[in-house]
């Protein structure tokens, strides 16, 4: 690390440019943190876990999670801008749910994991 060109070495990092490369690619970073940003909110976050495991329209949502039409919509609208939700419109009707993507996979595998909750059991 003789042409390092950090102030202190160290020892710790064998490859300053290779770390500086990639931390300067920041569109991945970014994606990251606007994904991350919407799970800030405990109120979003239930209702992206809600909608791994169900579709439902607002007027549902809203009452499974004991809110009102307006305030769910909100959450859904933001979580829908960001690619996280998905929507379909049966009729006037539309329906929520999570988007079938790695991020979301992700996102609903740490809640799962951080709270230690398990996927409900659905009996048919």
């Amino acid at each position: 690390m003789a042409n390092s060109t950090i102030p202190h070495d160290h020892g710790d990092i064998n490859d300053i440019e290779s770390f500086k490369k990639l931390l300067s690619e920041t569109d991945g970073f970014d994606n990251v943190s606007r994904i991350l940003s919407q799970m800030v909110d405990g109120t979003r976050m239930r209702i992206f876990w809600l909608l791994c495991h169900y579709e439902g329209c607002v007027t549902n949502i809203s009452a499974i999670m004991g809110m009102s039409s307006p305030a769910v919509s909100h959450h859904l609208r933001s979580m829908k801008t960001n690619g996280l939700i998905q929507s379909r419109r049966v009729g006037k009707e539309v329906y929520y749910k999570a988007v079938d993507s790695l991020e979301a996979k992700y996102l609903h595998h740490m809640i799962e994991d951080l709270m230690e909750l398990s996927c409900p059991d659905y009996e048919e």
